[in-house]
């Protein structure tokens, strides 16, 4: 009898213990839940040049910050882990990152979107980029009816340009806005290898549609997922990597980084498995063995490194059309991306300066007719008409002829933002 007694007791103990466990996990993810769910309390300061220095917290912006140590995200993963010191050759276009959002709560295969949370896109510019990264900026405020993030990485002497430039956009946009930032950095070691390999940055981007249209593909993500990329080439005939590559690269044609969404909380997370050695590294860990491995054999820079770690870490790459980062590459030969010949060009990649020659008058003309138009006016007489009669002077060029797909959803993107505008009269 003493026995069972005992046993029971025991029971009991254990019991006891297990529910203190249950409700403390409970409450903790409740706790975690109102943290995520915090709206923003009023408008932070759209200009916040902090430099990559402690920002003030404020409810709502968790996911902007270590809750722990209650940095900015971006300086908490460090910018010598990230894009903005990976160097390009001169012909091809750097890396724009759309940041994984700060307000998203995680729900195991795909990630929730809340209504009211901003988009994130961060810019890389040097030199004489500054225009070409501000027509950029300029394309993705004009279509866009959600309020913006900019997370600028720029050379020191080019951060009082960029304020003043953005402080002189109207008082009506730029309250669809916020900015940061920062100066390009380089990893503490190897710094002179880094600067030797690559050319500083480029940023030749123009958006179309809503930047929330892309932000939206998030929403698509498998839990695996990290990031996302569009395919080099959708012709194998004229791929490069499958053709010329000596290096790994991901699936048959490789993967163009010059548009590229990010999880970041997940890709900090990450171990990526290698070939360099049987230990998965994490993201910090992984680029310079990488470099210093493949360094005679990389020609594109950082696509190149993201090419080969994607090709041993295949599951935690999203593949997006080709519409959403269409390049000379996909009308040169004659079209060659399917999706935009049906839904037509979603971003605009204008890689190996056709936004400033004569080789592809198409990209140009677009380019041009963002650049002068002007804030405040009517962008179907001031934008969008005069394009395409801009257009039609480049039909003699195979991309000329594909103009047309260059304006389809940017009359959707305008007709749409017009729309939201006069309801909200």
């Amino acid at each position: 009898m003493r026995c069972y007694l005992q046993a029971f007791l025991l029971c009991m103990v254990f019991t006891f213990f297990s529910l203190l466990y249950v409700f403390n996990q409970l409450a903790s993810t409740l706790e975690d839940r109102d943290d995520w769910n915090l709206k923003e309390q009023g408008i932070p300061d759209r200009r916040s040049h902090d430099y990559g220095h402690l920002l003030r917290k404020r409810p709502g912006l968790t996911g902007l910050r270590d809750r722990e140590e209650e940095l900015d995200r971006c300086k908490s993963l460090s910018v010598s882990y990230w894009n903005p010191y990976w160097r390009l050759p001169a012909d091809v276009c750097g890396v724009n990152c759309l940041l994984d959002s700060s307000l998203r709560e995680r729900s195991g295969s795909a990630v929730k979107e809340h209504s009211d949370e901003r988009s994130h896109l961060a810019v890389v510019a040097c030199g004489p980029r500054l225009e070409e990264t501000l027509t950029m900026l300029k394309s993705a405020v004009l279509l866009s009816k959600k309020p913006l993030h900019f997370y600028v990485f720029a050379e020191d002497d080019l951060h009082d340009r960029f304020r003043n430039a953005l402080d002189s956009w109207p008082r009506t946009v730029q309250t669809k806005f916020n900015f940061t930032i920062y100066p390009i950095t380089f990893p503490k070691e190897n710094v002179k290898e880094w600067k030797k390999l690559f050319k500083p940055c480029a940023s030749q981007r123009l958006f179309l549609p809503p930047v929330e249209d892309i932000w939206a593909l998030f929403s698509q993500f498998k839990s695996s997922h990290l990031a996302a990329m569009a395919p080099e080439h959708e012709e194998p005939r004229i791929g490069w990597y499958n053709r010329f590559a000596r290096h790994p690269y991901y699936g048959k044609t490789g993967i163009n980084s010059g548009v590229m969404l990010m999880n970041m909380t997940r890709l900090r997370e990450k171990s990526f498995k290698n070939d360099m050695t049987i230990v998965a590294l994490k993201w910090e860990e992984i680029l310079m063995p990488l470099l210093q491995k493949y360094k005679l054999n990389i020609t594109w820079g950082d696509q190149d490194l993201l090419n080969i770690i994607f090709h041993h870490n295949p599951e935690s790459l999203y593949v997006f059309p080709c519409q959403w980062n269409y390049r000379p590459d996909h009308c040169i030969y004659g079209s060659n991306c399917q999706q935009a010949d049906q839904e037509g060009v979603f971003i605009l990649h204008g890689n190996r300066g056709v936004y400033h020659d004569d080789k592809q008058p198409a990209f140009r003309a677009v380019y041009e007719a963002i650049q002068k138009y002007t804030f405040g006016e009517d962008m179907e007489t001031s934008l969008l008409q005069p394009l395409e009669a801009s257009l039609q002077a480049t039909t003699n060029t195979y991309c000329g002829r594909a103009s047309h797909l260059f304006t389809k959803k940017l009359k959707q993107s305008i007709m749409s933002v017009q729309q939201d505008a006069a309801q909200r009269r």
